[in-house]
């Protein structure tokens, strides 16, 4: 869990590799889903198609197919899953449906300020999709990709007024998670700052890998 641009895909996908388990995002799952072309991912289509958000309880069906495949059963990582206080409950169910727990939920945390400066730096190729960063990433010739020399471009939701308005939407929807799982002793906070490499190594010192 985390603000946006705190690093939950990164971390994941560190932890992924260490412990050698699934790492799976919601928005992963939804085109899995579709591409198997199984009935769950029929009616998941059908949303996506009409440009309608997917219904959490849809979403709780998702999860709990992916989460009961064969490649899932040593372990998981979710991602940015769950997101609203509703989408625990559908988790919860999902679980129990499965009989197994969640081992820990883990909350990667940064100032606002540095979240802002993260994603308001960031820059993306228009073409093969690169991705650079004003301060720490940036390209040898300004505006252009290194690899395919197409410009560089700001992505709307990458603007300051955006991100503000989008860590205010986790403030209401998202924080409150937290505190569910703080209230069940899963919670485990990490601090986000510094070099992915050492947030890593703050992130196994809480994780129990056995």
């Amino acid at each position: 869990m985390g603000m946006p641009g705190v690093g939950k895909g990164t971390q994941a996908a560190r932890l992924r590799d260490r412990a050698g388990v699934v790492h799976l995002s919601t928005g992963d799952i939804l085109r899995e889903a579709v591409q198997r072309g199984t009935a769950l991912g029929t009616r998941v289509q059908g949303f996506l198609d009409s440009g309608k958000l997917v219904p959490d309880e849809l979403i709780g069906d998702l999860i709990a197919d992916r989460l009961g495949q064969q490649d899932a059963a040593a372990g998981f990582i979710l991602d940015g899953f769950p997101r609203t206080v509703e989408q625990v409950v559908i988790l919860d169910e999902a679980l129990r449906r499965l009989r197994v727990g969640l081992d820990g939920v883990y909350l990667l945390t940064a100032p606002k300020s540095e979240i802002v400066r993260r994603l308001s730096g960031r820059r993306v190729c228009a073409d093969c999709g690169a991705v650079y960063h004003v301060d720490s990433r940036s390209p040898r010739v300004e505006g252009k990709c290194d690899a395919c020399g197409h410009a560089l471009m700001q992505r709307p939701d990458d603007t300051e007024e955006v991100i503000r308005e989008r860590l205010e939407v986790y403030n209401r929807q998202t924080l409150p998670i937290a505190e569910k799982y703080r209230e069940r002793g899963l919670l485990h906070e990490i601090d986000g700052t510094g070099s992915p490499v050492a947030v890593f190594e703050r992130l196994i010192g809480e994780v129990n890998l056995s």
